[in-house]
């Protein structure tokens, strides 16, 4: 299994790092995908955190190479990648190919920016909810929400539980019910 993750600048460092462990202790490979090449530098809350290396940028990716995505959060990574269409094309492109998608804390923003939350079940951090709900999202105040193959979560406190949950989600593999909800035919 080939795993997608997007982010870019001020990424919360470990809304990237647990799931990205998470993949790989599940044996699967990973790539970071970013709005640009080289390195995207990680945020610890407010702080600069550590770079990590970008395998690819999303004007290069296509969500049909991977079986999966994983959207992390930090309020400016997710704010910085919905202005651009192709990140949100990307995004989308999942949900039309059926395929998992697991987001956590500012990274539904993504989600509504792509159109895909809709009737969905959807947790995110607090300050979204009004944005999810506006985009007729269901918002929950949960640790761990699960809807048709996407899995999101509130904040880094949360993270043990959606790694779990984005792994068994991820192993089932395609999900029939992702397509019907965006209102798209693949």
């Amino acid at each position: 299994m080939k795993v997608a993750f997007l982010a870019s600048d001020m990424v919360e460092q470990v809304e990237l790092t647990a799931p990205w462990k998470a993949v790989e202790q599940a044996g699967w490979e990973h790539e970071l995908i970013s709005l640009k090449g080289g390195e995207i530098q990680a945020a610890q809350h407010f702080d600069k955190g550590d770079t990590f290396p970008v395998d690819r940028k999303v004007g290069d990716a296509d969500a049909r190479d991977y079986d999966a995505l994983v959207v992390p959060g930090g309020v400016a990574n997710p704010d910085m990648m919905r202005t651009s269409s192709e990140a949100v094309r990307f995004v989308r492109d999942f949900f039309e190919q059926g395929k998992p998608v697991a987001v956590i804390c500012h990274g539904p923003w993504m989600l509504v920016e792509a159109d895909v939350v809709r009737g969905r079940h959807v947790t995110s951090w607090p300050s979204l909810k009004t944005d999810i709900r506006n985009a007729g999202g269901l918002w929950e105040d949960s640790e761990v929400v699960v809807d048709n193959g996407l899995v999101t979560s509130r904040k880094p406190d949360d993270l043990p539980a959606f790694c779990a949950k984005l792994v068994e989600e991820f192993r089932e593999g395609v999900h029939e019910g992702q397509t019907a909800t965006t209102g798209r035919t693949v």
